[in-house]
């Protein structure tokens, strides 16, 4: 028998490796054989006791794959691949005279599930031609007895968490020093004030997230002149904590206003971002020397708000449960700095946090679990022999292969632009049949005021 080359052992370590990666990602993974059974057996109608919609901004189909290989593997399934009933929704805008735009923001796309209704880019829960104010998801809620919290690793008047609980004209008007863009908005002309000042006005019981900046600029007018927002939140009986021990400390019945940090909060990965003719080889960096340890992570601040909305309802002997939104805001954030490690990172979090909800559904079936996007972002992946003209990296996933992560929907030196693809909608839980096929974006509104009974 001849004696092996270097060249024959090297193939036979390789198959062997590439084996026992195979074995480990097949037996991580469900299978198919029992999708018809778990589709027939999620299908149900009825009403909700409690909502948790979770959305990955910027958390396209691209987004997902990207850090499913990198993190769980090629045939592996992160937390948000299980849930049993999944289709896609639409995201484009409108202009003013309603004809389509057919790449959104997140204010116009926000608007979208929160309110029912096509709104124009940059505009906060607001007609697109008359500028009215639309009712909202967590409004049209409280109404109805809920509970409400709205939860986000993205400056708490950014315009997702901001759709929920504000209208204003344009989504820069953050704080009462932001107004140039709202004139009719501010208090002195008799509007709800800057997203900030509306937000604690609208006493939502559960505000986390980042934005400290905006909440200790000082109100120019009306009641609470004077005073910063922050200072007008604790007039209105909040409890504001800024790292997690604060976090953990707060007790349920006050409504609680969590301010993580000065602008976003900082991401949990780091690494090289992509660059003109690419990167060597690099594995993601998962810390972050920016981020305080104190910085409580997206999945610790979902467990906290999910605990103190069910206690307040269990206090108060209500029947009614709560509705929250939980947004892992810097997919987005790090799509459009082509920064892939930070991206994954950001898409890991998120999916921490999608597991703490589907966990409290197993335990409450009676909750209606939805986790979306809200529109589509840069990133692809691409061949390790292709040379895009923009910019792009290559990653060492946790499977020892190399990944090409492109971006090239602007020239290099320009943020990365969002696109007007359809994205993902998984649900479980009363009324998540409703995701199923191809939708709009504005139906999504329609699932969970119908869940909950809200109209």
């Amino acid at each position: 028998m001849p004696k092996p080359t270097r060249r024959h052992l090297a193939v036979a370590t390789a198959v062997a490796a590439a084996s026992a990666v195979a074995a480990v990602a097949v037996t991580s993974t469900a299978g198919a054989t029992d999708t018809a059974q778990r589709a027939r057996a999620a299908v149900q109608g009825g009403n909700a006791k409690n909502v948790i919609l979770l959305i990955g901004d910027g958390m396209g189909d691209s987004e997902i794959t990207l850090a499913r290989d990198y993190t769980a593997g090629a045939n592996g399934r992160l937390n948000m691949d299980k849930f049993p009933l999944t289709g896609s929704y639409t995201t484009y805008a409108v202009h003013a005279d309603g004809t389509p735009d057919y790449v959104t923001d997140s204010a116009a796309s926000g608007t979208g599930w929160a309110t029912g209704i096509k709104t124009v880019n940059g505009r906060i829960s607001k007609t697109p031609g008359t500028d009215k104010a639309a009712p909202t998801l967590l409004e049209l809620a409280q109404r109805k007895g809920y509970a409400t919290g709205s939860v986000t690793t993205a400056e708490l008047t950014d315009a997702t968490p901001a759709v929920l609980a504000s209208h204003t004209t344009d989504r820069s008007c953050q704080g009462p020093a932001d107004m140039a863009k709202c004139p009719t908005d501010t208090i002195a002309a008799g509007g709800p004030g800057s997203i900030a000042e509306q937000s604690v006005n609208h006493q939502v019981d559960v505000l986390l997230g980042g934005g400290k900046q905006r909440f200790d600029q000082k109100v120019t007018d009306g009641r609470y002149k004077g005073l910063t927002v922050t200072e007008q939140a604790q007039k209105l009986g909040y409890n504001v904590v800024t790292d997690s021990a604060g976090l953990n400390g707060a007790k349920p019945g006050e409504p609680v206003l969590g301010l993580f940090a000065t602008g976003n909060v900082p991401v949990e990965w780091t690494g090289k971002p992509a660059a003109v003719g690419g990167t060597d080889p690099q594995r993601c960096v998962t810390s972050n020397p920016k981020r305080p340890s104190t910085t409580p992570s997206l999945e610790a601040s979902a467990t906290k708000a999910i605990q103190l909305l069910e206690a307040k309802q269990k206090q108060k002997h209500s029947k009614q449960g709560f509705f929250l939104q939980i947004e892992g805001a810097s997919i987005d954030k790090q799509d459009h700095a082509a920064d892939p490690c930070g991206q994954i990172g950001e898409t890991a979090a998120f999916d921490r946090a999608v597991k703490v909800a589907r966990d409290y559904a197993a335990g409450h079936p009676d909750t209606l679990v939805v986790t979306t996007a809200d529109h589509g972002h840069t990133s692809q992946i691409v061949p390790l022999e292709a040379t895009p003209p923009g910019l792009s990296s290559t990653l060492v996933t946790d499977e020892g292969q190399q990944l090409k992560v492109n971006y090239s929907t602007n020239t290099p030196g320009q943020s990365q632009e969002h696109t007007g693809t359809e994205v993902r909608i998984a649900a479980q839980g009363p009324q998540a049949y409703r995701v199923l096929g191809i939708t709009n974006q504005t139906d999504l509104f329609t699932t969970i005021s119908e869940a909950l009974r809200l109209r």
